[in-house]
């Protein structure tokens, strides 16, 4: 592989915004200070010891302590993923090293039925790891992961179920973040040629179109089913400000979610809406200035509100994709715009702390004050995969 200094990657994503659009773009250069300090932060990522219970996950900024969690954790994929994605992005054999180290803890999760972050835990694993080395091991892993996921799918609902807990207090849940999930089936359709893993995806994407949507694209986090009947019982949220407030990564989830689902299949529809949603994001009215999004754009401590790189993040690898299906510059110059606005010393990570992550500032479930504006490990992946697009797109032109 190419060996790519950090210094000439993001010096050309900086030439990249600056072609942009006038007036889109924020008042932000990457220097070499800017570019230095991200390098220091990603060989980090090396020093972190290896052990199968300690994937990193999110850091307390106040006393520095990291919350390590097992591969049950919907986030554990996420940490391999991100050495993987270094080593494509640098050509640098020390993270491929270490990305081969951490990606066997995930394997267990292809045959954990009861939890459908499956798609999160194996393929943000093994699928980039997939990318890198072609083994028949990986892809087995991946099938196998996508025939666990389909055991939690309800034809009659036509969706996978997401949480069995609080049974309570819904019947059968669904979270737009499930969205993210089909990428695992539909590769693993590609993989193995069989298409009940593309269809129970379709599914998947069809039921969430019709359901999780209000009139003015925003979506909801959760829709409660009847499992017998399949008819919607309700519409709330489990990490949203309330039931019809705007939890900003999931709208996130639904522009990804969605533009993934038109490049496997080209259904208009998904991109339409991808595109609807996108639109609802980049012009909300509580979106601050350099587009890093509060947490839920209806909190009410707004300005006050903490904010959400890991949002950010999520939208600008999608924003990078969808400006490839579209080519509407107002996609690529609103993702340069954040991720313009993350590179600086606003939101990178203090150099002066020692820990595998590269961004503050981002913020996991506020209803239970968890994680609130802190580094959050799946903000440095969406970030990662979002700078390896910027170079994809830059070699098409």
């Amino acid at each position: 592989m190419k060996n790519v200094s950090f210094i000439s990657l993001i010096l050309g994503f900086a030439s990249l915004v600056t072609a942009c659009k006038p007036g889109i773009n924020p008042q932000v250069k990457t220097t070499s200070a800017i570019t230095q300090k991200l390098e220091t932060r990603y060989k980090m990522l090396l020093d972190y010891p290896v052990d199968s219970m300690s994937m990193p996950r999110s850091m307390n900024i106040k006393t520095l302590e990291i919350r390590k969690v097992p591969s049950k954790d919907w986030t554990s994929g996420f940490f391999a993923g991100n050495l993987w994605q270094l080593y494509r992005l640098t050509g640098d054999s020390k993270y491929k090293e270490q990305a081969q180290k951490w990606t066997p803890f995930s394997k267990k999760e292809s045959v954990n039925s009861n939890s459908h972050d499956v798609g999160f835990k194996v393929f943000c694993s093994f699928g980039e790891a997939l990318k890198v080395e072609n083994k028949k091991e990986y892809e087995a892993v991946i099938i196998k992961g996508a025939e666990t996921l389909c055991i939690r799918f309800n034809p009659k609902v036509g969706s996978i179920r997401s949480w069995d807990f609080n049974k309570e207090i819904w019947d059968y849940p669904v979270i737009i973040d499930n969205m993210m999930n089909l990428e695992l089936l539909f590769e693993a359709s590609k993989l193995s040629g069989n298409n009940k893993y593309r269809d129970v995806a379709i599914q998947h994407a069809n039921t969430t179109l019709k359901n999780h949507f209000r009139k003015d694209n925003s979506c909801y986090h959760v829709i409660d089913y009847n499992p017998t009947t399949g008819e919607v019982k309700k519409k709330t949220t489990l990490q949203g400000y309330n039931d019809d407030s705007v939890w900003a990564r999931g709208q996130g989830w639904a522009v990804y979610g969605f533009t993934m689902s038109y490049r496997y299949t080209k259904d208009p529809a998904y991109l339409k809406q991808a595109e609807a949603t996108a639109k609802f994001f980049m012009t909300n009215k509580n979106l601050p200035e350099d587009g890093i999004p509060y947490w839920d754009f209806k909190d009410t401590s707004i300005p006050n509100a903490a904010r959400d790189v890991s949002a950010a993040m999520v939208m600008a690898s999608a924003l990078y994709e969808l400006y490839g299906y579209t080519k509407n510059d107002t996609y690529l110059a609103f993702a340069d715009k954040m991720m313009a606005s993350v590179q600086t010393d606003k939101y990178i990570l203090d150099t002066t702390i020692k820990a595998p992550f590269l961004f503050d500032h981002s913020t996991g479930n506020w209803p239970k004050h968890d994680e609130i504006d802190e580094p959050i490990i799946y903000a440095d992946y969406y970030f990662l995969e979002a700078l390896i697009k910027v170079q994809r797109l830059k070699g098409s032109k």
